[in-house]
């Protein structure tokens, strides 16, 4: 049997990271590569991508560290001084970028994944961008990877080819979980909450998009809330 061709795939340990590179698993080799950059909740993300990986047998990992993020800041994420939002208001139809965006941060993770890819021979790379049913970042956008592959196409050897994939791009949340769900991904490992690293807090824009999401689809949310929240 002819050996798979083999992926970078970027897994943050969250929910769409983690139906990404079940997708990726069904024809792909998996490399994995996880991105800590000052955010909240390094930790519990970190736990969570190798309890995803463990998962899917992954034995080409990489950790890569961005600290300028935090030194940047700019963004609820990076910078203790902002606070994040629990309103909601940044989920509400045309509210703008929201401050949890961290400034350009994907094509950091991007240019990581690409020369990481050249290296060890991986012919396609896989991060799980949504774009319409997410919080409205501008790197989430199509058009944004359809730019970056350009830029690959002229920033790397002339025989390397490598093709960006971004299988959950146009799905809302609730379809990535049924995908995840018919796939047999691990989504009981995964992190969502952009606060607490212990239990998740329930009301931050990604926990609000993970709840509405397992609720659309009709299934429970298997991570632990706190308990004023009820999921």
């Amino acid at each position: 049997m002819a050996a798979k061709p083999k992926a970078v795939v970027l897994l943050s340990g969250g929910m769409d990271s983690t139906v990404t590179a079940a997708i990726a698993n069904q024809n792909y080799s998996l490399a994995l590569l996880h991105a800590s950059y000052g955010q909240r909740t390094e930790r519990r993300e970190r736990r969570a991508f190798d309890e995803v990986a463990d998962f899917d047998g992954a034995r080409e990992r990489l950790v890569v560290r961005f600290d300028a993020f935090a030194q940047i800041g700019g963004s609820a994420l990076t910078d203790r001084q902002v606070a994040v939002p629990e309103s909601g208001e940044a989920l509400a139809p045309h509210a703008g970028i929201p401050i949890t965006y961290v400034p350009f941060r994907n094509a950091h993770f991007l240019s990581a994944a690409v020369s990481w890819a050249e290296v060890i021979g991986a012919t396609a790379i896989f991060i799980g961008v949504v774009a319409e049913d997410s919080s409205g970042y501008p790197d989430c956008r199509p058009e944004y990877y359809r730019a970056f592959q350009a830029l690959i196409r002229e920033g790397t050897r002339p025989e390397t080819h490598i093709v960006i994939e971004t299988p959950v791009i146009a799905m809302r949340k609730s379809e990535i979980i049924q995908r995840g769900a018919d796939l047999g991904a691990p989504l009981d490992r995964t992190w969502s909450c952009y606060q607490f690293d212990d239990e998740a807090c329930g009301s931050c824009d990604s926990c609000r998009l993970r709840l509405r999401a397992f609720a659309e689809a009709g299934l429970r949310d298997p991570i632990a809330y706190r308990p004023r929240v009820a999921p």
